[in-house]
């Protein structure tokens, strides 16, 4: 039984609430701690993984997530501490930025197989593709689109059935169809997992356990068994507790003070324990008011206070790519105050059209009218172009040691202490900071720009939830128009007032909201799960006139036969979703085969029947 100490019992909160107890611990933490030069990520802390969590491993950006990650991978080693794992563990691992060689996706699984002849490894790497929606397993996995990489970075995380699954801002790069599919993946694959993920719905989707690295808290982590709303709750009150403890120490700190100032007569040898216990509880003081001192970055996107009603009009906006329309006569206006979310799967044009709205690229066909002077700002998802050899000063200030901001200069110092970054990091390399400080330092150049339409792509990769809320109010407020693209369903659902979807051959769609949209998928999704191939109905005026006796028998019997073959598809399918078939590698492949001929078979039995009816028609 490992017991793991995740608040303090002294602050009034029950047993059950104070202690996680793992009765069976796939990898326990001893101690751990872990700094880059001056900056320190995690001290101390100890934690268990048990079979059967579902973890979600959150905190501000620069806590150490993923560094804690490679570390029980064994890719990276504490500055102290250890870690255990139960004997012949398997763990998979899917990092942040998966990169392939030019193979076939499906021989890039088999080749990461260890224990499987190649038999069994494509076996297991075709149901793995199936289960991901990969249509064609020979296609190249070097130029992948980043969405699909991380599809096939997880099935090759999940080629040798790890007992434990690490995952590293899974979502990232994956579209909203995308983030859906790996919830419901999650949810079916019975694994124990720890996702490192600052998307709030996705969390509360797939997350059973919660582990916040952060400074606020006494061990410098916070456990707490339960979903992401429990999680919140036991938080709050813990702070909450945390800060009524503070006030009570601040009074006895008072009193001890008084008494240390009076008359050297009034403090006897006799009272050395109560000068020790006096600067004991300063220093305890000191210690809690910094884990409760809550600093927030400071974001405030500046806007022109433009008056113009229409800041952008586009009239049938038409866009081609390699060949590939990407959308049609689209038709839009932005004013201020104007919140239009894009959505689509990935491929269907989103970035495109958001760049041909700034100006960025040309359009094939249509128009896009601006008002005079009009003053645009774009947030690119692709955060290459910062250069990580600069220092973060640089980054920051690319001219001189100050910025001008909103009518006066602010020395670098204060400007980054904005973004939460401290003056002594000002020389650091920008490629020792982690992707959300990355993103930030986006975020500060953005803000320097007044805008009347901001223009934003993929704003919130890499930035973690307080960083996510600060960027939401600030967006609810700004007084210009804004493009977003976001696969941060929280974001889209609390900011946008319309949404764009592009979907491909179908075209695009407007709706009023995020929630309007999300049921039209569901709607469309339940009517192609009904929609099955269409079945003979034989009438008197079809009734066959120049057939045999068999053939006639035959095309009686063919809807029963439609029907059987259907019947059989769908049992295989059900095999093929059991954890039995998966165990059984030789099953699997057998039934891989068998689900594979019925099908070809009710292709067989439709041509046969469609013959048939032309034959009895003469």
């Amino acid at each position: 039984m490992q017991e793991s100490l995740i608040v303090y019992q002294e602050l009034g909160f029950k047993a059950e609430v104070c202690y996680t107890i793992c009765m069976s611990s796939l990898i326990t933490a001893h101690s751990l701690s872990k700094s880059y030069g001056t900056q320190g990520l995690f001290n101390d802390i100890s934690f268990t993984f048990c079979s059967g969590d579902r973890i979600g491993l959150i905190g501000p950006n620069g806590a150490g997530k993923s560094t804690l990650l490679k570390i029980l991978m064994g890719f990276e080693k504490p500055d102290e501490g250890h870690t255990s794992r139960r004997q012949n563990l398997r763990i998979g691992y899917a990092g942040q930025f998966p990169e392939f060689p030019e193979l076939p996706v499906e021989e890039v699984l088999i080749q990461h197989n260890l224990n499987r002849d190649e038999f069994e490894a494509q076996t297991r790497a075709r149901i793995l593709l199936g289960k991901a929606q990969f249509k064609d397993f020979t296609q190249n996995a070097a130029t992948l689109s980043g969405g699909w990489k991380k599809r096939l970075d997880i099935l090759r995380a999940l080629m040798d059935e790890p007992d434990i699954l690490l995952l590293d801002e899974p979502t990232n790069h994956l579209d909203l169809e995308g983030i859906v599919w790996l919830e419901k993946f999650l949810s079916k694959e019975k694994i124990t997992y720890a996702i490192v993920s600052h998307d709030r719905y996705f969390l509360k989707n797939v997350a059973n356990k919660f582990i916040e690295l952060n400074k606020c808290y006494p061990q410098g982590l916070f456990i707490s068994e339960g979903d992401l709303n429990t999680f919140i709750e036991r938080k709050e009150l813990f702070l909450q507790a945390q800060a009524q403890h503070q006030q009570g120490l601040s009074s006895q700190v008072r009193d001890e003070i008084d008494w240390l100032r009076r008359s050297p007569k009034a403090r006897t040898t006799k009272s050395q324990a109560r000068i020790d216990k006096a600067y004991q509880l300063m220093d305890e003081l000191s210690e809690i008011k910094q884990r409760n001192k809550v600093i927030k970055v400071d974001i405030d996107f500046s806007a022109s206070e433009r008056e113009t009603k229409k800041l952008l009009t586009s009239k049938n906006l038409t866009k081609s790519l390699g060949g590939k329309e990407l959308f049609k006569g689209i038709d839009l206006t932005l004013s201020p105050g104007s919140r239009l979310g894009i959505v689509g799967n990935n491929g269907t044009g989103k970035t495109t059209l958001l760049k041909v709205l700034a100006g960025e690229i040309s359009h094939d066909a249509g128009t896009v009218k601006y008002a005079d002077d009009l003053r645009l700002v774009y947030f690119d998802q692709h955060r290459e172009h910062i250069p990580s050899d600069i220092s973060l000063r640089r980054a920051l200030a690319p001219n001189s040691d100050t910025v001008h901001y909103r009518g006066q200069d602010i020395h670098v110092n204060g400007w980054a202490k904005k973004f939460l970054f401290s003056p002594d990091r000002l020389e650091l390399p920008v490629k020792c900071l982690s992707g959300g400080e990355r993103a930030r330092i986006l975020i500060a150049k953005l803000m320097l720009e007044p805008a009347d339409i901001l223009f934003l792509d993929e704003p919130t990769n890499d930035l973690d939830i307080p960083t996510l809320e600060v960027i939401e109010a600030n967006l609810k407020e700004f007084a210009g128009a804004i493009v977003l693209i976001s696969h941060d369903r929280c974001l889209m659902e609390r900011v946008c007032t319309q949404l764009l979807s592009l979907e491909g051959e179908k075209g695009a769609h407007f709706y009023a909201d995020y929630s309007q949209w999300e049921s039209s998928l569901a709607r469309s999704y339940t009517e192609s799960k009904k929609t099955a191939p269409p079945k003979p109905q034989l009438t008197a005026a079809s009734k066959p006139k120049k057939l045999s006796y068999k053939e006639q028998k035959e095309l009686d019997g063919m809807e029963q036969s439609i029907a059987s073959a259907e019947e059989q598809i769908s049992s295989f399918q059900k095999k093929l979703d059991d954890p039995i078939t998966h165990s059984d590698a030789q099953k699997s492949l057998e039934c891989y085969q068998h689900l594979a001929e019925a099908q070809k078979a009710l292709e067989l039995l439709f041509e046969r029947w469609a013959f048939l009816e032309n034959l009895s028609k003469g």
